[in-house]
């Protein structure tokens, strides 16, 4: 089961969701191990060296963190049909999708919800983002002018549909639609009611999201998280060494460095650089649960310095 790829998720997760969606469009067979909305994250730590947002993917002793890099590693793995028909306009969209159009969703459902839910849940959310206070009630107060960037960003999907393709690129579906479906299908999911209100001037965008949702989720199979521990360490990373010539740091396998997101979650990993580029750094590292792992990262949006 080494080559199994292994997702370490939960279902209300909305950037798991755009990994799903990539499965159903590929019809990739998968396997789903159900983590926890918060912390702790005793089965997933020893796997990643600390990272703990959501989702993470698995094969066998290599670790994936952050849907950029595992988007591209899915689509190395299973090149057809494709994810991506551009070199990196795919992932431009993937910001514009994270740190445009999400920060806008988020006071839409907590503002609207917040007097719901858990304490544990909110104050794990405000050590997540410890520079940005997890406050309900402010996020209830700014929500008019949420739903009005919210509505801005609805109203690019529609643009893009408005010569009636059924997908985003055309009459395929590609990264594209999975980066824009992330949003509407956690603000639908989340608060249905507004969603309906938000999206009732934009019915293209209501029957794209039909078609994006339709594609389902390939086929899963559960999993504990002790069975995907017992996995990595069975197995032996498929990495190999490389070194990225053009590193602007001097960046060379065998250097001890930490990899940190720049957003929030900002929890550091620390390993032993195995292969870097422009676009990712892989660092071994090991626990004892695992034995020897190499994690994944993309180079956009992490921090990485040179540990002495």
């Amino acid at each position: 089961m080494s080559d199994t790829i292994i997702l370490h998720h939960y279902p209300q997760s909305p950037f798991s969701e755009k990994v799903r969606v990539a499965f159903g469009i590929k019809g990739i067979s998968w396997a789903s191990v159900h983590i926890p909305t918060m912390m702790p994250k005793p089965l997933l730590m020893p796997l990643t060296g600390g990272y703990r947002k959501t989702p993470v993917m698995q094969i066998g002793a290599d670790i994936y963190c952050d849907t950029q890099i595992i988007l591209r590693e899915i689509e190395r793995r299973h090149p057809a049909p494709p994810l991506f028909r551009g070199k990196g306009t795919g992932f431009m969209t993937a910001l514009w999708s994270d740190r445009a159009f999400f920060p806008a969703t988020i006071p839409l459902i907590f503002g609207e919800v917040g007097d719901f839910l858990p304490k544990e849940f909110a104050a794990d959310r405000a050590k997540l983002m410890p520079d940005r206070p997890f406050d309900t009630q402010a996020m209830r107060a700014v929500m008019p002018q949420f739903r009005d960037q919210w509505r801005a960003h609805a109203g690019l999907i529609a643009d893009q549909l408005s010569d009636g393709r059924a997908f985003l690129s055309g009459e395929a579906p590609d990264v594209n639609d999975i980066h824009a479906h992330m949003n509407v299908w956690f603000l639908k999911g989340a608060v249905a009611a507004s969603a309906e209100k938000l999206l009732k001037e934009f019915p293209a965008v209501d029957a794209w999201f039909a078609r994006v949702t339709a594609l389902g989720h390939g086929t899963s199979s559960r999993m504990t998280g002790e069975e995907a521990l017992a996995i990595a360490k069975a197995a032996t990373s498929t990495t190999k060494e490389a070194a990225d010539l053009h590193d602007p740091n001097g960046l060379k396998p065998g250097m001890r460095v930490s990899v940190t997101p720049d957003d929030y979650g900002r929890d550091p990993v620390t390993g032993v650089v195995v292969s870097s580029s422009a676009q990712h750094i892989a660092i071994l590292r090991n626990a004892p649960e695992t034995g020897d792992v190499v994690v994944h990262f993309p180079r956009i949006g992490f921090v990485v310095k040179r540990v002495d």
